[in-house]
């Protein structure tokens, strides 16, 4: 044996699998992420996701009718706004199918009344296009108001009851006071948000295209702003 080895204490051993070990030791490792666990929602709040789907679903069908019976007369009577209405009416198209979608999906009843929004829809759009294109404006300005102020209250209860509390939902991991949503209820907020906003578009369009214009204004909006009210509570129960 060497001298140098004779010098190093016995209590000293080499091994690679001991270097090893402690090399994993001193490596810093991430912090875990927490991972969250969503629980069911209650009662109270399926039954509400359901209504806002049904009612929802419903005048989307009916904006769809709309702007068909908007189309039929105006690309006859004004061709020039005729690409304008397909374009506001295709935006509508979608709206409707993504709820048709999610009503599959949620296996939410329609509204029973939906052969008659069909046939009023359809009707409403064609007879103030009939008075003139600023009734027709005037028509989408009352739509849209109401559509787009119905949003922002549907919104505005899925922001303050759907959090981690109010739906019961077992969070694990580090933070478990944070305001945590499933992704069910993020996609279908997401989804209202840019409904909603694409409505007011079409509202600030019909103002350009002379909507206050409309004789008279005042009464074609109010007749059609509590139309649609009234709808709107109808299609939610029924």
């Amino acid at each position: 044996m060497s001298a140098i080895a004779k010098s190093i204490p016995k209590q000293v051993k080499f091994s690679t699998l001991s270097q090893l070990k402690q090399h994993a030791k001193d490596i810093t490792q991430p912090t875990p992420q927490p991972e969250y666990k969503f629980g069911k929602l209650s009662n109270d709040q399926k039954a509400f996701l359901d209504r806002v789907i049904r009612v929802d679903q419903a005048g989307e069908l009916g904006a769809n009718y709309i702007y068909a019976g908007q189309h039929f007369v105006l690309s006859r009577t004004e061709p020039q706004l005729k690409d304008l209405i397909q374009h506001m009416w295709d935006q509508e198209v979608h709206h409707h199918n993504t709820f048709n979608k999610l009503q599959a999906q949620r296996r939410v009843r329609p509204s029973i009344l939906t052969p008659i929004w069909k046939v009023g829809a359809f009707g409403l759009g064609a007879v103030t296009a009939l008075i003139s294109k600023e009734a027709a404006m005037a028509c989408t300005v009352a739509v849209e108001t109401v559509i787009g102020g119905h949003y922002n209250d549907q919104l505005r209860v899925l922001n303050t009851k759907f959090n981690d509390i109010e739906t019961t939902e077992v969070l694990s991991g580090k933070d478990e006071t944070g305001s945590v949503i499933s992704n069910e209820v993020t996609e279908l907020k997401d989804i209202i948000k840019t409904f909603r906003d694409e409505e007011l578009e079409h509202l600030d369009t019909a103002i350009e295209h002379d909507a206050e214009s409309a004789v008279p204004y005042w009464l074609i909006t109010d007749v059609i702003k509590l139309t649609c009210k009234a709808a709107i509570f109808t299609a939610e129960r029924v």
